[in-house]
This record gives structure tokens, sequence and C-alpha cells, in this order.
């Protein structure tokens, strides 16, 4: 829904699961009117879409595509933004570390991310805003061991610049696509970020490629890169990276890397580390995502790759100063049983969102809601969407 001054607010589809193109569209069909009926009864509501490259592959179809567009119309709904991380299933079995997959290094990646700009465009037909795809951190940091990784990465990457570059001159849509930092992966941190863009995506030989690609001079080269690519700052992401987000936002502005999406998420944090505490942790740990843990002692951080990791790090005589965990939690809770949530970080970002615009596409996202715990879901998954979403709409005007 567009909350004024040009900015939309929706919440992210990929907490319903489903994977085929009829089981996402089942799942809009019965959700979207009922958060619609709760947030925005009189207005037109925005999806934020995930979709599988299933799902992707089957939507392209013609009549698939025209009964959606129907679907929109008759709804008062319209899509400005799509989830294209997960490639595959993301519900109901061990994704982990294999939601990266296939990363930026594959073709498949880039052939799916093409696609789903496709759809976005033609998706964006009658409306008068830009459209962004949120995607991978072009890889899981452990996999990233050769330079010849990293060029690889970045040449696929301004090969689908030069989808986008092209998909403009055809559709005049303008679709971005947005990186998503997140703990332990290729890119991670917003200095890392800064580091990858101002010497690579935005680097000579990446200009030089697209200046080929598509036709342009060197400054319409630079200036296609810098306005198709830029971030998704997930803030539960930055916000367990111990990330300052005035110093982020600045460090960004700096090296002009645009955020095209925010993602409004809560991560956990840990400040006691009792047996108490650390047994209601396994109630968190569970076998379909993974749970990066980021620590802090004494200033200096420390990661793990996922909870057990984490724990069996502990012992009597070694104890942090604080764990930040990447587990999203609904957003309206302060505290947690025995931790709380970054919910402090994520005001203030939207503190600064309501004072000068950080991105006009916010999604919330909060996937996790079949894995948690039961005691933070006590109410129907659309009743908390609902409370999310008044809670960001409350924050960005209070």
């Amino acid at each position: 829904m567009n909350i004024g001054n040009g900015v939309h607010l929706t919440y992210c589809s990929n907490i319903h699961a489903g994977e085929t193109w009829a089981e996402v569209q089942a799942n809009l069909t019965k959700y979207i009117p009922l958060v619609r009926s709760h947030v925005a009864p009189t207005e037109r509501f925005g999806i934020g879409l995930r979709l599988s490259a299933q799902a992707a592959n089957e939507l392209h179809e013609t009549p698939q595509l025209e009964s959606f567009r129907h679907f929109l119309s008759k709804n008062n709904l319209y899509v400005f933004t799509l989830n294209g991380f997960p490639y595959g299933t993301f519900h109901g079995k061990r994704v982990k570390e294999d939601v990266y997959l296939p990363d930026w290094r594959s073709q498949d990646r880039l052939i799916y991310t093409n696609k789903l700009a496709d759809l976005l465009a033609n998706l964006l037909r009658n409306e008068h805003i830009e459209g962004s795809i949120s995607t991978v951190p072009g890889a899981y940091k452990s996999v990233i061991k050769l330079q010849s990784d990293i060029e690889t990465m970045t040449s696929n990457l301004i090969k689908h610049v030069a989808h986008l570059v092209l998909l403009k001159r055809k559709s005049g849509k303008h679709i971005t696509l947005a990186l998503e930092p997140e703990p332990c992966c290729f890119l991670e941190t917003i200095d890392e970020t800064v580091a990858y863009f101002t010497q690579h995506l935005f680097g000579e030989k990446a200009i030089a490629a697209l200046q080929t690609m598509c036709g342009l001079n060197k400054a319409e080269a630079f200036w296609a890169i810098k306005s198709h690519i830029g971030l998704c700052l997930d803030l539960c992401h930055a916000a367990v990276e111990f990330e300052d987000i005035e110093s982020c936002l600045l460090k960004l502005q700096q090296a002009e890397v645009s955020i095209y999406k925010m993602q409004i998420s809560a991560g956990m944090s840990i400040n006691d580390f009792s047996k108490e505490t650390l047994d209601a942790l396994q109630a968190f740990n569970d076998e379909v995502y993974l749970h990066q843990v980021v620590e802090i002692k004494q200033g200096v951080l420390k990661r793990y790759i996922d909870i057990p990791e984490a724990l069996e790090s502990l012992s009597e005589n070694r104890q942090p100063d604080e764990w930040r965990v990447h587990f999203h939690v609904p957003i309206f809770h302060d505290e947690l049983g025995k931790f709380r949530s970054t919910k402090d970080f994520l005001k203030k970002a939207l503190e600064v969102q309501r004072k000068q615009t950080i991105s006009t596409h916010l999604e919330v996202e909060t996937y996790t809601w079949d894995v948690l715990p039961a005691y933070l879901k006590q109410v129907s998954i659309d009743t908390a969407i609902a409370h999310e979403l008044f809670w960001v709409k409350e924050a960005l005007t209070t």
C-alpha cells in the first residue's frame, strides 16, 4: 500500500508455504484479502511476491499470467516487489545453506532472475512505479575461494543489469535488483558490500562489459549499473551484525549504493547465558533454516554458522557479552521469553525512514512463522501479519 511520499509497504508472501504457482495462487487468494481487510480495506494493497523458479516458470505462461493480472485488478491489488532469494523449496524440509543455491556464479540464478524481471515488468504494466527484486548476497561465504568466483558473480550480475536495461527500453518499466547482505555470506557487512560495489560492480571492467552489451557510452553504462543494482537492507541481518544504522546509511550514500528495498524484520538478542536461557534457545533450533549467530565480547565480533555451533563454543570460563541470532521474529514483540528482539535497531531505522526516505519499497519479512515456538504465534497468521503492518505504519507516522 502507498503510505505517502511514494513509499510502498507490504509483507513478503514467503511466510506462506508454496513452491508451485498453484500453491502460491491459493495462498494469495486465501490470505491477501484477509490481510487487506485488516489494514487497508478501502485502499489498493501492494503484494511482496515470492516466486520459486518453478512458480516463475509456470506463471510465465500466458493463461496463468493473465488470470493473475485479473485477480489483482478485481481485488484492488498490485505487485511492486518480488523476493527472488530462495530459488527452490523454502518450507517444510531442510533449507539451511542450500537457500543460496544456485548462487550468482551460476547461469541458473541469472536465468531465474531475468525471468522474474520479465514477470514484474508485465505485472507493472499499468503502474507508474518502479519494481524491485531482492536476491542472494552473491553466495554463501565459504564457497567463494578464488578471485575467479568473484569475477563470475560480477559478470552474471552485469549480464542481469543488461537485461534490465533492455527490458526498460522494451517495456518502459524500471526494475532494480537488490542484493541482500546476510551473516556468513559473501556480502555480510556494509563495509564488505561497499567494497564489492566500488571495486567490482562499479569497476572499469563491469562498465566496459555493459557498454558492449547495451551499446552505451561509459557515463551511460555507469549510470545504468548504479540505477539498476543496489541493496535490499534487511534490518534483522544488519542488527545481528551489530551495525549502526546511521553509519550504514552514510557509507552507502558516500559510495552511491542505493537501497532499493528495505526488509522490516527483527532478530533475537541474548545477554543472559544461564542454563535456563540456553535450554530455551533450543526451541529456536529448527531443522529447516540457518540461524547464524554473531557474538560480541569486548567489542570483538565472532560468527557461528548456526545455533548448535554457537552453543558448543560456550564454557564456564568463556561468556560472551551478547549474542544476536538470525531468527526472524514477529516485529511487534519486545520480549521473547528469556530473550529480547532487536526491535530497538528496527525502531531507529524506521525513525530515520520517517525523516528521510531510506527506501521507497518496505517489506515486512517474518518467513519463520511455521517454525516459531507456539508461544510467539497465539493468533492467526493473517492477524499477526496485520499487526506487523499496523506497527510499521504507526512507527512511520508518530
